[in-house]
């Protein structure tokens, strides 16, 4: 692996409000402890994570316009209930050319079925749902071997 793999992880509505909000649905974790988590397992294999979480959808639109200019090498994004609803953030990923993997905490297809659809999974790389925190792992290590062949 040749320098350092940069990785922005987005959060989007109500993901702030983790260990608090329906923890037998989304797990005790907080979202902060959900990132260092994940920052500890990503340190050793040379990837710089950013995170950023918001509960607007403007703001998370933003976020993405200046990934473009930024060209970060892969995106882990959980968009929360945007997924269901967000063209906006649909066409804002569209303006990237790298990995994107769609995560969920809970398995959006046990759900209400206004939660089967997603507005990016059809322009994500892939999509992973249903596995808890543990998700966000799964999407590092999917970006991590898209990238390294």
């Amino acid at each position: 692996m040749a320098g350092t793999i940069n990785i922005q992880v987005i959060n989007g509505p109500n993901l702030n409000m983790l260990g608090k909000r329906e923890p037998q649905i989304y797990g005790a974790d907080t979202l902060d402890q959900i990132n260092a988590g994940l920052e500890k397992a990503a340190a050793p294999m040379g990837v710089a994570l950013k995170f950023f979480q918001s509960n607007h959808e403007g703001a998370i639109v933003d976020k993405i316009h200046g990934l473009f200019e930024d060209r970060m090498d892969g995106i882990i994004i959980n968009p929360g209930a945007l997924t269901h609803t967000s063209v906006a953030l649909r066409d804002a990923l569209l303006l990237l050319s790298c990995p994107i993997v769609e995560i969920h905490l809970s398995n959006i297809y046990k759900r209400e079925a206004f939660r089967h659809k997603s507005m990016i999974a059809d322009i994500a790389t892939g999509q992973i749902s249903g596995f808890g925190h543990y998700g966000y792992h799964m999407a590092l290590g999917a970006i991590l071997n898209i990238i390294n062949g």
